[in-house]
């Protein structure tokens, strides 16, 4: 029945095929295999959301394996926070496996292919070794090495356990084809000596295996059934293999797929570089709240369900492309507004005295803590004669289309009274220092009388300057300021650093925030998202700005580009393009352009179409399959319309789109309409 369907990704539909195809669901298992050489980032929370994620579909069990093959590079502190990390996401694995676990059952492997003529020991030179190897149009030469003996092959091999030599001298290979056009299978190193302690193993092992050869078999030793990893191991697939193949006796043979890995722009995702910035003090650490680590935007206040959120809208994708980071940042803002509590601060602070106020009077106001659930309740802020307001809610003269207080206007004081303007106390330099105003006495909010329910277009926030508190807020921005810092390789990454990512002040607070916690989240009214960082004490209060309430950057941009554009002649006022249109409009091309401005035009279109009508989308249906643009554009516009409830997913119409969509052959329409 078309109401009982649900889109599958890619992956799923795999496993589901294996099933219909005589696997037994009872040994499906997944795995989660990070190399514990750094802290894990933002791109790697797609594929714990993946094989995390097919495990709690299908419940089955995922293990969580530390690839640990090389010591020069990996520490504890690593396999401590990666494990953190997952259960802060929310994931639990089946059991904790490591690649060192299996170093003896590795070694024997190894000896039985060189006793089966498939390993030999090469004592050349790295340089000389990379030379025969050849080029992807020209094959590769044979190692004069290549026919050792099998005796002198495992008289060497021992040597090398027992570290009778030094690095570089000699190593084992995989004996496949120097021939073959995947250079990857041209002779593969499998093991190497590393004359350093491993730091599970100790001085146990002179010799550790390569990725390759390791990764594929400690997935056969586990009896993983599928073996999820990013793209660019899909040339690794035949060696993954032909490794299995080779030691192969029964069980379950271990089936590896591939899926696009997550790009974001202005966002680095390389651990070495990411380690550079640590190692040359740009961030205070790997959990700098402006790191595209995973430790980095816990500690900024991003949550949990914000980054599944935005992994499934991402969705899973065949292909490579960059998605923009705004569109995170939107999935982090949707989720703290329904939970963040509401709170005042004024973080660049003018005085306002009321003074028609009673001096020594204060008053306990009750405030509503989040409009977004009925169940936060309300809280009491003193209200007194001398507050701060922003310094931006104020003009000393203003147009008639400035909504804030100005001299000779009123607005209200959130929670609090109608305020007027009268007059301003300046320093010797012109610079305002007071704002003087009157009260409406009659119009606190919720009180019920006339005055209260005057309406006047502003509202701001504030704060009782004798029941403040001071907080050091930390203000972060991005880390880079080009879109893609690393993208062009005649450029070095740190020259597009942000010299504004972090700006230190000093904040006033309503006295409630008196007795945070670290990592308590709020919404500082009007201002943004802010959480208590872990530097902060009772006495000494820090919060991380996790976000403001809209995406100003794109603002700036924006600005930015306008500013670049010359003056162009008035021209005449233009009436506005319904949605709809425009969202066509934006589609005709959309097949056609590069993946990064397509990213940009969908979330346009997704924006335009929550001004749109189901009953006028759907004459769009239709629409000729060689329009793929078009085609997409609809497509994008009903995810939102679903998403926001506009419509039923398992509507019969609806629900025949979509399949028509998944099973339409072209790979656009195919990845939206599994990102659903």
């Amino acid at each position: 029945m078309a109401e009982d369907y649900v889109a599958l990704n890619f992956l799923e539909q795999i496993v589901e095929e294996d099933i219909t195809n005589g696997f037994p669901k009872d040994d499906l298992r997944f795995r989660f295999p990070p190399e514990p050489n750094g802290y894990l980032h933002i791109g790697h929370c797609k594929a714990i959301c993946i094989s995390f994620g097919l495990g709690e579909k299908y419940n089955a069990p995922v293990n969580l394996r530390f690839d640990d093959t090389n010591p020069s590079k990996e520490e504890q502190e690593y396999v401590d926070a990666i494990q953190e990390d997952i259960k802060w996401l929310g994931f639990k694995w089946d059991k904790v496996c490591y690649s060192s676990d299996y170093f003896q059952q590795l070694y024997d492997w190894a000896i039985q292919l060189i006793k089966e003529g498939k390993a030999y020991i090469d004592s050349q030179s790295s340089e000389a070794m990379a030379e025969q190897k050849g080029t992807p149009t020209e094959p590769g030469t044979n190692s004069p090495y290549r026919e050792r003996s099998v005796e002198e092959n495992l008289e060497l091999f021992e040597k090398m356990a027992k570290g009778e030599f030094a690095e570089g001298v000699h190593v084992l290979r995989a004996k496949i084809d120097m021939q073959s056009p995947n250079m990857l299978l041209r002779d593969p190193i499998m093991y190497r000596v590393i004359n350093k302690a491993h730091h599970r193993t100790g001085n146990t092992w002179n010799i550790y295996p390569m990725y390759d050869w390791a990764h594929g078999e400690s997935d056969y030793v586990e009896q993983v059934s599928h073996s999820l990893c990013s793209l660019e191991f899909k040339p690794h697939r035949p060696l993954y293999e032909w490794f299995v193949d080779n030691v192969y006796t029964n069980g379950i043979k271990p089936k590896q797929r591939e899926f696009a890995r997550l790009n974001l722009s202005y966002t680095i995702m390389s651990k070495r570089k990411l380690l550079k910035l640590v190692q040359e003090g740009i961030v205070s650490g790997w959990d700098d709240p402006r790191m595209p680590t995973i430790s980095g935007i816990r500690r900024r206040g991003y949550t949990p369900a914000a980054i599944r959120n935005f992994i499934d809208a991402v969705g899973v994708a065949k292909r490579d492309n960059v998605i923009d980071v705004s569109l995170l940042e939107f999935n982090v803002r949707e989720d703290l507004n329904k939970t963040a509590p509401r709170v005042m601060a004024v973080l660049d602070p003018v005085k306002l005295v009321i003074t028609n106020y009673p001096e020594d009077q204060e008053e306990w106001l009750e405030a509503e803590n989040n409009q977004e659930d009925e169940s936060a309740g309300f809280r009491k802020v003193p209200f007194s004669k001398e507050l701060y307001i922003e310094k931006d809610d104020f003009k000393e003269n203003a147009n008639s289309k400035y909504f804030r207080l100005t001299l000779g206007k009123e607005v209200r004081l959130k929670n609090a009274y109608i305020i007027k303007g009268e007059s301003v106390v300046k320093d010797a330099n012109g610079n305002i220092t007071e704002i003087h105003c009157t009260y409406d006495a009659d119009s606190r909010s919720g009180s019920g009388t006339e005055a209260s329910l005057r309406k006047v277009k502003g509202t701001l926030h504030w704060v009782s300057i004798k029941h403040a508190i001071k907080a050091e807020v930390r203000l972060y921005d991005r880390l880079f300021n080009h879109e893609s810092p690393d993208g062009d390789k005649e450029v070095d990454f740190m020259e597009h650093l942000n010299p504004n990512s972090l700006e230190t002040i000093t904040g006033y607070l309503e006295p409630s925030l008196s007795e945070v916690e670290p990592m308590d989240i709020f919404q500082f009214q009007r201002l943004g998202y802010f959480n208590v960082d872990k530097d902060s004490t009772p006495k000494h209060l820090v919060f991380n700005k996790t976000v403001g309430l809209r995406d100003t950057w794109a603002k700036v941009e924006s600005k930015s580009t306008k500013q670049e554009q010359p003056k162009a002649a008035p021209k005449k006022q233009i009436p506005q393009i319904p949605a709809l249109n425009e969202i066509k409009k934006v589609g005709k091309k959309l097949a056609q352009i590069p993946d990064e401005k397509r990213v940009k035009a969908i979330a346009r279109i997704r924006e335009l179409a929550k001004d749109v009508d189901y009953e006028e989308l759907k004459e769009l249906f239709n629409t000729s399959a060689k329009k793929i643009g078009t085609r997409l554009a609809v497509l994008e516009s009903l995810i939102v319309l679903i998403q926001l409830n506009k419509v039923d997913q398992k509507n019969e119409e609806v629900a025949a789109y979509l399949e028509e969509m998944r099973t339409s052959g072209n790979e656009l329409l195919e990845n939206s309409v599994n990102n659903l």
